[in-house]
């Protein structure tokens, strides 16, 4: 009898030993889980989503720890983005990060009044109707804005001093963008200060920037600016290829062009304002509200010169536009 009720009791025992961590496991949280919106492939955009992990790090989360993330790339065919934010929204993500700029947050924006939020857009928000006021953007919505249209027009100057004899400049700007429109005018308004004619170019695929290029090559433009936009970022190479068959001066949005080959660049630091994005992502997982959240604007303008691609190519950097520089690849 007595050995009876004493198994009795070991059994039980280890019944409960077995219970009690699966009614721990069960108690616990499920970790909430970052959705990433891409406009581009990923492969292009591997160290801007390591500098993300970064931000979220600073604040204390980091991946299969304490949060998870859910990731869906459009590889440049910005039509598949709806798609993919709704099925980012169907998931009950907690907060949706769009990857590339306008295209993805518009599509994201689009999907959900109620899941926040956090961008990192080369365009003005307050344009594109997202937020009401920089301060206080109201609504699901903050982010990181570098307003890179808004510096077109320096761009174009700073590619004046570095081709100054050509009559014509030409602006290579991606139609399925939703800032386009507002790029091809910053860009007109710009030449028409230093008294430029500006042959504005459109390519939204690999095989039409290279029929750009032929364009550019025909018409005899002698100098080019490289719009903002993601998919061309993610085709830095090819870029670079092109400007060095073609021998033409080009001035590029961010220095990842730079890094990968490209003449020269004149922007805010893309890397730190994905970095950002993931610190206020954190703090969005964290509780505070989008609302509340200032949209981040930059505070430097970096301008990246390669020495070593000018003299590759045959292009001379004018001395006092090297002297300018924030960094010089030699």
């Amino acid at each position: 009898m007595f050995d009876s009720n004493r198994r009795e009791f070991i059994a039980l025992l280890g019944g409960a030993a077995v219970a009690w961590p699966l009614a721990v496991r069960a108690q616990q949280p499920a970790m909430p889980v970052v959705g990433f919106l891409g406009a581009p492939s990923a492969a292009p955009y591997t160290r801007y989503v390591a500098a993300v992990h970064q931000g979220l790090k600073e604040v204390g989360y980091i991946e299969h720890q304490n949060v998870t993330m859910e990731y869906r790339w459009a590889d440049g065919q910005y039509d598949r983005l709806p798609a993919m934010a709704a099925d980012l929204v169907s998931r009950r993500v907690a907060v949706i990060v769009p990857i590339g700029g306008a295209p993805a947050t518009m599509a994201a924006k689009a999907a959900t009044s109620t899941i926040p939020i956090v961008f990192n857009l080369g365009a003005d928000p307050i344009q594109l109707g997202l937020v009401a006021n920089l301060n206080r953007p109201g609504g699901n919505i903050t982010g990181i804005a570098m307003m890179t249209q808004e510096i077109e027009g320096k761009r174009l100057e700073l590619l004046h001093e570095l081709a100054p004899s050509s009559s014509s400049i030409a602006i290579l700007l991606n139609p399925s963008n939703a800032q386009a429109q507002a790029q091809e005018s910053e860009a007109h308004a710009a030449a028409r200060v230093i008294g430029r004619r500006v042959l504005v170019l459109k390519a939204a695929t690999e095989h039409e920037i290279e029929d750009a290029f032929a364009v550019l090559a025909s018409e005899q433009v002698g100098a080019l600016l490289v719009g903002a936009d993601t998919f061309f970022l993610s085709q830095a190479t090819l870029f670079v290829v092109l400007t060095a068959r073609y021998s033409v001066p080009t001035i590029y949005t961010f220095r990842a062009y730079v890094d990968a080959g490209g003449l020269m660049s004149y922007g805010s630091n893309l890397l730190d304002a994905y970095r950002q994005t993931g610190v206020y992502t954190g703090r969005v997982l964290k509780g505070e509200k989008p609302a509340d959240l200032p949209i981040v604007q930059p505070t430097k303008f970096e301008l990246i010169i390669n020495l070593k691609t000018a003299r590759a190519v045959g292009i001379a950097i004018p001395p006092t536009l090297v002297a300018r520089a924030d960094e010089v690849i030699e």
